[in-house]
């Protein structure tokens, strides 16, 4: 199962970014065409040299164990990878690029990387390094602006719906598949035996405000306008705001908890009955139980009901640049396409519980022969990636705060939207 502190590494992670969310130092999307015609191919060579890779906490830990094949492969390259604290990474990360001294490869995070996806900062991607149409779709989208691709996927996840299949089964209800169907599925579970339906997290921060974007497409909003503009104050963002706020006035949620860390908690004791959460989770579920077995006994996955439109999700995870400022850009970029290749997914998967980016790697039988993944696999081929727009931390942070107010009662949807899209126009969108 995956890992169990991915989220919250995350969240200090994007923490750290919406700090930073200005435009690197030099940065500019004028020179576009320049780097697509930079981008030479690789070959198929061994790589030489040294390779410094900086990476953050986490999934990166089990790297010295994952690319052993490759520096056997490659005998006359040296592999250096720095791993920082999740909460310093970013900063750090800017402030070496600014000073020059960055490393050859960086990790990024597919939800907060837009203020890097610049030729000033990034290489592009060469063209034929890896097939683009292997990984999940928005997860490559993720690392594209204006047709030019910075970023290779890494690691992958999403969010599905987890509930109690012992509470389901006790009320005789299945998983909902229409927004219109969640409450009375919720509901019924309340009446299995669970004080709520819902353990919706009441962080009110930069995840929430993922959600209620989430909901947004769901009732077939977008974001951003064709040419680039905020688009957020529409019915369907309204719509995605009550949404969420009826959980809460319906009594199938409580506006006072729980937090992100008494999730698991709650679940297993019957406090709560479904989470809409990420994969990791899973993992974490028979610690909470203080009882091994106990997450395949009680627990079921299904993906998002869906809204007026659809039930797509957002894409999250991990992604490799190569720094502009690359003095061995060949041998990074053949590092890079080994990180990305299938086997290699696999082994960190078994490594640290990292789900691949790459389609294939999911054929694995170390990964497909746990029922409870296939949910994640089935959303993750309906996923969407957030807006490359080096604010969209900041809204997003905004929007979990407009969220909360609705939740409670002190803002309309309407209103909230109005709102959202107001403080959007105000930050701009760090586009010339």
């Amino acid at each position: 199962m995956p890992n169990l502190s991915r989220r919250s590494a995350l969240r200090l992670t994007a923490g750290m970014a919406l700090g930073a969310a200005l435009p690197l130092a030099g940065c500019g999307r004028s020179n576009d065409t320049a780097a697509t015609a930079g981008a030479k191919k690789v070959d198929a060579s061994p790589a030489t040299g040294t390779v410094n890779v900086w990476a953050a906490q986490g999934d990166a830990d089990v790297l010295g164990t994952v690319v052993k094949p490759f520096k056997a492969a490659n005998p006359d390259v040296v592999v250096k990878t720095t791993l920082i604290p999740n909460a310093e990474y970013y900063t750090k990360l800017q402030a070496a690029i600014a000073a020059g001294k960055g490393p050859d490869i960086a990790q990024f995070f597919p939800e907060s990387q837009a203020q890097f996806l610049d030729s000033s900062t990034l290489l592009p991607v060469p063209d034929g390094l890896v097939d683009k149409s292997s990984f999940f779709t928005s997860l490559w989208d993720a690392g594209v602006v204006d047709g030019v691709a910075y970023t290779v996927p890494w690691y992958a996840y999403t969010y599905a719906l987890v509930y109690r299949s012992d509470l389901a089964k006790k009320a005789g209800v299945e998983a909902p598949k229409a927004w219109a169907d969640m409450e009375p599925f919720l509901k019924a579970l309340q009446g299995a035996g669970a004080a709520r339906g819902l353990g919706a997290d009441i962080g009110w921060d930069i995840f929430n405000g993922q959600d209620v974007a989430m909901y947004a497409w769901q009732a077939g909003g977008s974001l951003v306008t064709s040419d680039g503009k905020w688009n957020l104050n529409t019915p369907q963002m309204a719509a995605a705001l009550k949404y969420n706020a009826d959980f809460f006035t319906s009594g199938a949620a409580d506006t006072s908890g729980p937090t992100f860390l008494d999730a698991q908690p709650y679940f297993v004791s019957g406090k709560t009955a479904s989470m809409i959460t990420g994969p990791w989770v899973l993992g974490q579920l028979d610690t909470a139980a203080k009882k091994k077995g106990w997450t395949s006994a009680h627990v079921a996955t299904a993906p998002l009901p869906a809204g007026a439109s659809s039930s797509v999700t957002f894409s999250a995870g991990g992604t490799w640049g190569v720094l502009a400022g690359s003095g061995n850009a060949d041998a990074a970029w053949k590092l890079v396409r080994y990180l990305a290749a299938p086997s290699t997914q696999v082994a960190q998967y078994k490594a640290y519980g990292s789900l691949p980016a790459v389609i294939t790697a999911w054929d694995d039988s170390a990964i497909k022969n746990q029922p409870l993944l296939d949910a994640f696999f089935t959303q993750l081929k309906n996923t969407r990636a957030f807006p490359q727009i080096s604010t969209w931390q900041q809204v997003a942070t905004r929007l979990g705060k407009e969220m909360e107010a609705v939740a409670k009662g002190k803002e309309t949807a309407a209103g909230a939207a109005a709102n959202i899209q107001a403080y959007a126009e105000s930050v701009g969108t760090g586009r010339k």
